[in-house]
């Protein structure tokens, strides 16, 4: 089959023939028709990101395809049915602290590491091995409709937030970092699942501007202004009620002073998920007053990625037109064209943008169109 192969960091991915993965039990081999290509993609390859992705290897996060052969003890897969690939792979010998790779691009600690040594090689491929239960069946699709379907592994990163923060419907939702690629799926994830209001704080004007433009006045925009304890303020001045839950999505960039004020903005007894990058590439990280937190019965937690049955209850989302995926602006490439593709999603990359790869497709095409 041919695959795109990142064979060093800070080299372009090259375009070749490899062997067909072979299929073990618990497992399933999987026709890739999509695959996205994450904004940040040329972070990774170059290194810049310090990922745990040992090279030579196939990247690749996630993918839309049809089940091409399926193991001997699936009892529900079909070959030909259409699936979504859940990059989230975890370890199946611990099921309280299982161990997380991201298949095809990243790992983290020494079971992480141990694991991404068998489930390796990601979509960027004419096909991909994962295991039976990463193959979550999503309902007949056509061709043109699977580049549209990748959005979703972009919106089930906030979604596991969502779920972790036990978001309900009619509660005041508050993104942190509402701008950028995460974070507006999570604005459209949150609105989604029945958010009464979404306070979005961000600095581009434009971004927030369109926000309150596709999603009208259940979104509240909030402009930035540096002045962590006024920017408080204008996000709690902002709500039409107290804010019950923060989701940060922030990425490593940001100051912390950023993120500290989205979560101070939290009503007393409200809700709190940490999903971001802050701290992660040096500078100070989050402080929160332990008197605040202890007198205002704030609960704190971290969220990484999604529980394994976000992706059922996402696609339900999709289905029952709650989610709509037309909201993506969608631009296709062919295997062959991969650097281009990553060279896109780098420049083009955004709220409501997405690139992904196509195996047999002949040229750049926009596959969808924002309204």
């Amino acid at each position: 089959m041919q695959a795109a192969v990142l064979k060093a960091f800070g080299s372009p991915l090259v375009v070749e023939e490899v062997p067909d993965p072979v299929i073990g039990t618990g497992e399933v081999i999987v026709d890739v028709v999509a695959a996205p290509v994450l904004s940040y993609a040329d972070e990774v390859f170059s290194g810049a990101r310090r990922y745990l992705l040992p090279p030579p290897v196939i990247p690749g996060c996630g993918a839309v395809g049809r089940v091409r052969t399926v193991g001997p003890d699936a009892t529900k897969l079909r070959v030909g049915d259409w699936v979504f690939c859940d990059p989230t792979v975890r370890s199946r010998d611990d099921a309280v602290m299982p161990d997380i790779v991201l298949q095809g691009w990243s790992a983290r600690g020494e079971g992480g590491q141990r694991l991404q040594g068998y489930h390796r090689h990601g979509a960027f491929a004419e096909q991909v091995r994962v295991p039976t239960e990463n193959a979550i069946r999503i309902g007949a699709l056509t061709p043109e409709e699977a580049a549209p379907w990748c959005a979703i592994n972009t919106l089930l990163v906030p979604f596991g937030g969502l779920l972790a923060a036990n978001l309900q419907a009619g509660e005041t939702l508050l993104v942190s970092g509402a701008t950028g690629h995460f974070g507006s799926a999570a604005i459209a994830a949150g609105l989604a699942m029945g958010a009464g209001c979404v306070v979005a704080p961000g600095r581009n004007a434009a971004v927030l501007a369109d926000l309150a433009r596709r999603f009208g006045d259940r979104v509240r925009p909030v402009r930035l202004t540096g002045d962590a304890a006024a920017d408080r303020a204008r996000m709690m001045a902002a709500a039409p009620a107290p804010i019950d839950c923060v989701l940060d999505i922030l990425p490593p960039s940001v100051d912390a002073a950023v993120a500290r004020a989205a979560v101070m903005s939290v009503r007393p007894y409200g809700r709190v998920v940490l999903m971001g990058g802050v701290g992660m590439l040096g500078g100070d990280d989050l402080a929160l007053p332990y008197p605040w937190i202890m007198r205002n019965a704030i609960t704190v937690r971290g969220q990484w990625m999604y529980p394994p049955e976000a992706v059922i209850r996402m696609v339900g989302l999709v289905r029952a037109g709650l989610l709509r995926l037309e909201e993506y602006a969608v631009t296709a490439f062919p295997l062959a064209a991969v650097n281009e593709a990553v060279a896109h999603a780098a420049a083009q990359g955004g709220p409501f943008r997405l690139a992904v790869l196509r195996p047999g497709a002949e040229a750049p095409q926009p596959s969808a169109v924002s309204r």
